[in-house]
């Protein structure tokens, strides 16, 4: 008689501690509890050479800067132009990615433009460097219990206000992908 009870009280726990379980998943707070480990900057500018790269067209669509120009005498192959017409090879100075210079540092550096060394060139010809596009990174890496890692990028403002050892919720998708932007503090 002892050993049935003992199976209906083994059972009901089980079902309070799944029902508990279940209960948690789904109204629980949402996301993944993390911590802020680490904070980090980069600042990056593309540096742009100018090349001379060659190029083909027809004739009266030549880029205005072309140089060193052969012409031919050839059929459009589209059907655009009904007789044959002249197609020219081209050379023409163009400015093109080059290398990237960047700074990088934490929260006890100041976060500041990096100063490139450029190559000049004499007008008109190829070699120049020039400072191109501009791309400032505030990130910050959160980790979960498990040392699972994810690196959120924030804005300037928002990554001088975090500090180190907060704790948050992040929402994370089945494929492990933080969403960053819902991440919200948590009281852990």
């Amino acid at each position: 008689m002892r050993l049935p009870r003992l199976r209906v009280v083994v059972l009901a726990v089980m079902v309070v501690a799944t029902a508990v379980t279940l209960g948690w998943w789904i109204f629980g707070p949402a996301g993944v509890a993390v911590e802020l480990t680490q904070r980090s900057w980069r600042m990056e500018i593309v540096i742009e050479r100018l090349r001379s790269e060659s190029g083909s067209d027809w004739c009266d669509e030549l880029p205005a800067d072309a140089t060193d120009v052969t012409r031919r005498l050839m059929a459009d192959p589209t059907g655009k132009r009904a007789e044959p017409a002249e197609h020219c090879r081209y050379t023409q100075l163009v400015w093109r990615r080059h290398w990237i210079a960047q700074n990088a540092g934490g929260p006890a550096d100041r976060p500041d433009w990096p100063r490139p060394p450029l190559r000049m060139a004499p007008p008109g010809e190829a070699g120049s460097e020039r400072l191109g596009k501009r791309e400032a990174y505030f990130e910050i890496e959160l980790r979960d219990r498990d040392n699972h890692a994810w690196v959120c990028r924030v804005t300037q403002e928002r990554w001088q206000q975090l500090r180190v050892g907060q704790r948050f919720r992040v929402p994370v998708d089945r494929f492990g992908t933080a969403n960053c932007p819902a991440m919200y503090e948590s009281a852990l």
